[in-house]
């Protein structure tokens, strides 16, 4: 079975992409004698999440040294979530936990099912939602602690940065949006409810002729919501919708997709390729951004763990 999953939320433009084969992994033997094996600022680091990290490893496939990898990630995501706390930019716990169900729905399991795959492969849950967490605050803390997005730059500086480069300016492609939502409120999300609600969605998506038709093609339908997403530029599409997208025709929507929100799926008015200073500033800014490891965010790392008191027992 294949896994893959981007987090990505609305205005930090954020992203963590986790892609791993899963096979039959022996889960760690029992956990019974846990000691703490790093304290970074007060903060203790035991063999048990050392020995879930590694296993989160293998799962995906990752070579090298997987305990010298599990205790370097460990250290700069602990350093990452007290920082986070501090400035009040951690990811509550019910954006983790919808994250983790969009994880589930995107790989056609239910949340016990992946609850039950994370378990048996010795990872489990909470290690997994830690990280989840953690990727998506670390972005969010970045960018408001080098003043936003491109590090403040203008417009014309980060043109001038491109040209500087001996590139011509860039293009992209700006699309006109709809998004159509078939709304699932909280109180009453179950697999069932899901399931019927992207029957209907699904449905709805081969009868959509172009956006001009939307409404009279929605009609009357019960709970389902309509969001005009005016001009986006490729550079700026979230990148869970982004290949969907891209693969996406002119006058189509693109397949259904289990959100926070219910069932939904987009819409492309219109797609065409554009080069001015807007999309040099947006090709520009998404190469620098990424998710969170941006220079700007690895010098940020590097400040805090200068200041932090890190001992390995």
């Amino acid at each position: 079975m294949h896994f893959s999953a981007i987090f990505r939320f609305s205005g930090f433009l954020l992203m963590a992409a986790l892609a791993f084969s899963l096979t039959p992994v022996a889960a760690p033997s029992a956990f019974a004698a846990s000691e703490i094996k790093i304290v970074v600022n007060n903060q203790a680091i035991t063999s048990v999440d050392i020995a879930r990290r590694v296993a989160f490893l293998k799962l995906q496939r990752a070579g090298g040294n997987l305990g010298e990898k599990a205790r370097e990630q460990l250290i700069e995501e602990a350093l990452k979530r007290q920082e986070a706390a501090r400035a009040r930019a951690l990811a509550s716990d019910a954006e983790v936990n919808a994250s983790f169900e969009r994880f589930a729905a995107s790989n056609n399991l239910s949340s016990k099912q992946l609850t039950d795959v994370l378990n048996q492969a010795g990872v489990t849950p909470k290690h997994f939602k830690n990280y989840i967490q953690i990727q998506m605050s670390w972005p969010r803390l970045v960018q408001a602690a080098t003043g936003g997005r491109g590090g403040g730059m203008s417009t014309q500086d980060l043109v001038s940065k491109m040209l500087e480069r001996g590139s011509d300016k860039p293009s992209t492609t700006e699309y006109i949006l709809q998004q159509v939502i078939f709304v699932v409120p909280a109180n009453k999300r179950s697999n069932a409810t899901l399931n019927a609600r992207k029957r209907e969605a699904d449905q709805l998506r081969g009868r959509y002729q172009g956006c001009d038709s939307a409404a009279s093609v929605i009609g009357d339908l019960r709970d389902v919501s309509l969001r005009q997403l005016g001009r986006i530029m490729q550079p700026q599409l979230p990148p869970e919708w982004k290949p969907l997208i891209e693969k996406t025709e002119t006058g189509s929507a693109t397949q259904t997709r289990i959100t926070d929100r219910g069932v939904e799926f987009i819409v492309i008015c219109s797609a065409k390729t554009v080069s001015d200073d807007k999309a040099a500033e947006m090709v520009f800014r998404s190469e620098n951004e990424g998710d969170g490891e941006s220079e700007e965010a690895k010098k940020f790392l590097a400040e805090i763990r200068k200041r932090a008191v890190i001992a390995n027992k």
